[in-house]
């Protein structure tokens, strides 16, 4: 079944009286699994109050492109690269001139020209408009640039005419939209994914750990998941939730972790070690708080185990994918990784870069495989979790 599960639908709503169906469709889009964010156009407040889809959201509505308040936080541009689609139901006649002409006269078409996302449209107005070879070439126009129209449907109309032209009912935009999304790359794989730092004990109050957010091993979780994938997420102390419909395994240290993934590889297709692990660990955990001695102290360590070389070596053995957060070299010590611990994928990114890597919402990465490997331009981590499972799923496909 299709779904959009961790997806940010922007819906506009533009004046026309279909707009009070755009009530049903925010809940329609949540049912399967959108978060929604509302722009309506002036005339759309005519119809429905934006209090009705605020509260059906969960989030402000949004109407003026020039809006001070919104500006400080989420302003036009920004929501238009949260958007992973934006939706309009219903788009006027009036509304698809302006898209077709490349009009930026309110914030709902300053959107449509400014989010990469799909765009997709579901017309509603009187049959005689939608019949005019304006409209009609308006939406030809629209379609030829790769904007998506679901309807309009035939029927009775609010002015007594009949004909095509009413907006499409809400249940069947949403399926629409989340068929535009509908991704099977992973239906039926049963993927393992580490994600965060571990930590190592010192004694009860202190630990050895690092920088690692989670974000990256959450974000593919979240991707796999729309990628039709049983997804099992096994987590080192992070600040996170926990991705829908994801089972997710909570470990401290580098050897629980181990224990956790050892239980479930030799079951999954595919293992992606996107978790920070610490190198090394105290030699000895102290029962008791260390306390503050000389100018000097030493802490003896003793190596941690290698996660994903021992999943790689295991057998049966899943399509195994690890991560190489380096700062210098990068490449090189990605490949050198790749091939030393006889990993079928590798993603490599520089975590010395500036805005990039640990706890950061962007990265920039290189993915590398034994016949190849793949630069990932500076994206969001989400953005790039869908293209890194993308290759995953095209790579783990092929015989090794």
């Amino acid at each position: 079944m299709a779904h959009l599960f961790n997806r940010n639908v922007v819906l506009g709503v533009s004046g026309g009286i279909a707009a009070y169906k755009s009530a049903e469709l925010v809940r329609q889009l949540k049912t399967l699994g959108a978060t929604v964010r509302v722009v309506m156009t002036r005339g759309a407040q005519e119809f429905i109050t934006p209090l009705t889809l605020q509260a059906l959201s969960g989030n402000p509505v949004h109407s003026e492109l020039l809006d001070s308040e919104a500006e400080l936080g989420m302003g036009h541009i920004e929501l238009a690269r949260w958007a992973d689609l934006l939706l309009i139901a219903p788009a006027t006649a009036d509304l698809l001139a302006r898209l077709a002409g490349g009009r930026a006269d309110d914030l709902l078409t300053t959107l449509a020209l400014a989010t990469p996302a799909p765009i997709l449209l579901a017309p509603a107005m009187n049959q005689q408009m939608w019949r005019d070879p304006a409209t009609l070439a308006n939406a030809d126009t629209l379609r030829q640039r790769g904007v998506h129209l679901v309807g309009p449907a035939a029927g009775e109309q609010a002015c007594g005419d009949v004909g095509p032209g009413r907006m499409e009912e809400p249940n069947l935009i949403a399926e629409h939209a989340a068929a535009l999304f509908a991704n099977t790359a992973l239906a039926g794989k049963r993927v393992v994914i580490t994600a965060g730092p571990t930590r190592e004990a010192l004694d009860p109050v202190r630990y050895l750990s690092n920088h690692s957010s989670g974000k990256m091993g959450y974000a593919l979780a979240r991707a796999a998941v729309e990628a039709g994938a049983r997804t099992t997420l096994v987590s080192g102390p992070v600040g996170l939730a926990t991705p829908e419909h994801v089972e997710r395994v909570d470990v401290i240290s580098a050897r629980d972790m181990l224990a956790a993934c050892q239980e479930r590889s030799a079951s999954c297709d595919i293992f992606i070690a996107c978790a920070a692990v610490a190198d090394y660990r105290p030699a000895e955990i102290q029962d008791q708080k260390i306390k503050k001695g000389g100018e000097h102290s030493s802490l003896a360590l003793v190596r941690n185990p290698d996660i994903v070389a021992a999943v790689a070596a295991g057998s049966p053995r899943p399509f195994t994918v690890g991560f190489a957060a380096e700062t210098r070299d990068v490449l090189n010590y990605a490949r050198d990784k790749l091939a030393r611990k006889n990993l079928d994928m590798i993603v490599a990114n520089d975590v010395a870069a500036e805005g990039l890597g640990f706890a950061s919402d962007e990265n920039e990465v290189t993915v590398i495989w034994r016949e190849g490997e793949q630069a990932l331009a500076r994206a969001g981590k989400q953005t790039l979790a869908r293209q890194i499972i993308q290759l995953i799923a095209t790579h783990a496909g092929q015989p090794q």
